[in-house]
């Protein structure tokens, strides 16, 4: 491991859900809490809020927090409401953490989840955090990453119509497959056993279901292989996870659209399974489950992901750091 414990900015998410409470909880954990060196990004009308609903006391962790004054001043938050005002705040958290990874004052960032439709609210166009940290960071072909205890599962396309997501290019599932393997080498796997997904049935069943398996997905994996990935493909999506969960065939998934790779993971592992952005020069994870409105204050959210999406910043930032120092 690196010489220095990382520096991880969290941010809180949209003040009206659960970010706060599984936040709170999860650094209320020692062994969480000694791993890294922690910034929590929010209001602090937030951080009161979930100090209510939770019985955690921030200041008392020890932990730097980071005030960004979105919320007026001595409003108290309202658990469970869309807000634009909100939808607003938990943007500008996200904003400033990914300076601070981009100006090396974090070496990572983990994100609670904030709601679409706030933040839409406010005019602002806005898919997901994924696409709006990539515009941030400059960058235009990011990609997510599921990553399990038992298996990751990375995604050609995501916030996308299905229909589109059919229009596959070669060119984007080798990247695809480069970035999936440069992360799970971060994660630890030395050389990563990939299987990518073939889009149709049976992977196309050589041209019977349809033909962009061969034309499209299987130069992709050709020109990977020829590369030193360790890769195989098209391969049945409806018996390759079986496959690699239970057999240990393979350590990442290439899922050619969103539905493709989160059903399964989240079915496989809901609460261990992390978001990870890809293509990106940041390390940023995130938990996969939404804002919850509907239990949010009432301190019963799980913190298990949340810890599982700091573990696993805590664990690229330091490989990342490693590297650095090695090289």
């Amino acid at each position: 491991m690196s010489e220095r414990l990382p520096k991880i900015a969290i941010t809180l998410g949209d003040p009206a859900g659960v970010g706060g409470e599984v936040i709170l909880k999860a650094l209320a954990d020692p062994e969480v809490r000694s791993s890294a060196e922690f910034v929590v990004l929010g209001d602090r009308a937030g951080i009161d809020a979930a100090e209510k609903s939770t019985g955690v006391q921030f200041d008392a962790l020890g932990v730097r927090f980071i005030d960004c004054a979105e919320l007026p001043a001595g409003e108290a938050v309202r658990y469970g409401e869309l807000r634009a005002e909100y939808g607003k705040a938990a943007v500008r958290y996200v904003h400033d953490a990914t300076l601070m990874c981009l100006n090396n004052e974090a070496d990572a960032m983990v994100t609670a989840p904030l709601n679409k439709e706030a933040v839409t609210l406010n005019g602002m166009q806005f898919s997901g955090h994924t696409e709006y940290i990539a515009e941030l960071c400059g960058v235009k072909g990011s990609r997510m990453l599921l990553a399990g205890v038992k298996l990751s599962v990375v995604h050609v396309s995501t916030h996308i119509s299905l229909r589109n997501a059919c229009n596959l290019d070669t060119k984007r599932i080798i990247e695809t497959i480069e970035l999936g393997n440069e992360a799970m080498k971060l994660l630890g796997k030395a050389r990563p056993r990939i299987a990518v997904c073939g889009l149709n049935p049976h992977a196309g069943e050589h041209g019977l279901f349809g033909a962009e398996d061969e034309e499209f997905i299987k130069p992709a994996v050709e020109a990977c292989r020829e590369r030193g990935i360790e890769c195989e493909g098209p391969v049945a999506p409806d018996t390759i996870f079986y496959k690699a969960v239970h057999q240990g065939t393979h350590d990442l998934i290439v899922a050619m659209y969103h539905d493709q790779g989160h059903i399964p993971m989240k079915l496989l592992d809901f609460e261990a399974t992390v978001n990870t952005s890809l293509g990106i020069p940041i390390i940023r994870t995130s938990v996969d489950h939404g804002t919850a409105f509907d239990i949010a204050g009432k301190n019963i959210a799980s913190d298990a992901n949340m810890k599982a999406a700091i573990r696993m910043a805590v664990t690229m930032a330091h490989h990342r750091l490693l590297r650095s120092v090695t090289a």
